[in-house]
């Protein structure tokens, strides 16, 4: 889940936000990718191949729609992210959203993966608009990941203990999608006040992937809870998490849920 300093307007949170090029080459090899479904089903909801990714990070999205036929451009803050994804053959400016000037260009789809709630949902909606050629597409989507409760149970008791106050123990027991919801209709909202695009839509893909300690270890510091840690408090996140996927065998099959918030430029 997405936390901030203010978990209500996280793009306010600018260290976080711009954190996470302190690893890119991890961030590209742990992150997961996104459904080809979903790549696949926003390229045909589009009136045609040329996409702006909106914090495109290192280019995971990037790529897979650059490998769906379209041409892509990414907007990211952070030089480090942008640098590495240039280097995988992806066109980057860097900039905030926000602040980034399109110069006269404009575009068939708009797309966020897992960074749209590092953008002014409102000030972000009104820029999508005024990129988006008629007909154009905003779509913002999330990873949304539910371990075994063994291995949740030992993230919230580390983190209780690592970062007295983590806003994620106060919530009440439900699914992790629960907890995006306020983040799911901020966006939805956004979109909607612009007054530029049809009614919000949501669309769901539900998958599996198995990960081995190696690999869940190799992905947790990718997140942005953890990218500010202090090595030594990093370290003991990730003994007792190891410690608790070594309870269940060495591995363990994630639950995910990839949500897409998306409407049409009208």
């Amino acid at each position: 889940m997405p936390t901030s300093v203010s978990e209500n307007e996280p793009h306010k949170a600018r260290g976080m936000a711009e954190s996470f090029g302190v690893d890119a080459e991890r961030y590209d090899r742990a992150r997961p990718p996104y459904p080809d479904a979903m790549v696949e089903r926003i390229v045909a909801a589009s009136p045609g191949p040329d996409v702006l990714d909106v914090g495109c990070g290192t280019g995971i999205a990037a790529r897979q729609f650059q490998a769906a036929g379209c041409t892509v451009l990414g907007v990211e803050p952070d030089a480090r992210m942008a640098d590495f994804a240039r280097r995988r053959g992806l066109d980057v400016e860097v900039a905030t959203f926000e602040a980034w000037d399109p110069a006269g260009r404009t575009f068939d789809a708009v797309v966020a993966g897992t960074a749209w709630h590092w953008v002014d949902p409102v000030a972000g909606a009104a820029k999508a608009a005024e990129v988006l050629r008629p007909g154009g597409r905003l779509a913002a989507f999330w990873h949304v990941f539910e371990p075994p409760p063994a291995l949740a149970g030992a993230h919230t008791a580390v983190y209780r203990r690592i970062m007295p106050g983590f806003p994620s123990q106060d919530r009440p027991a439900g699914s992790a999608l629960d907890g995006y919801r306020p983040l799911l209709a901020k966006a939805a909202d956004g979109i909607r006040g612009t007054g530029a695009f049809g009614e919000p839509e949501e669309w769901r893909y539900d998958w599996q992937r198995f990960y081995t300690r190696d690999e869940w270890l190799d992905q947790m510091p990718t997140s942005g809870v953890l990218t500010r840690l202090p090595p030594d408090r990093l370290e003991e996140v990730l003994t007792d998490v190891g410690a608790a996927i070594d309870g269940l065998g060495g591995g363990f099959t994630m639950t995910y849920v990839t949500v897409v918030v998306t409407a049409a430029r009208v």
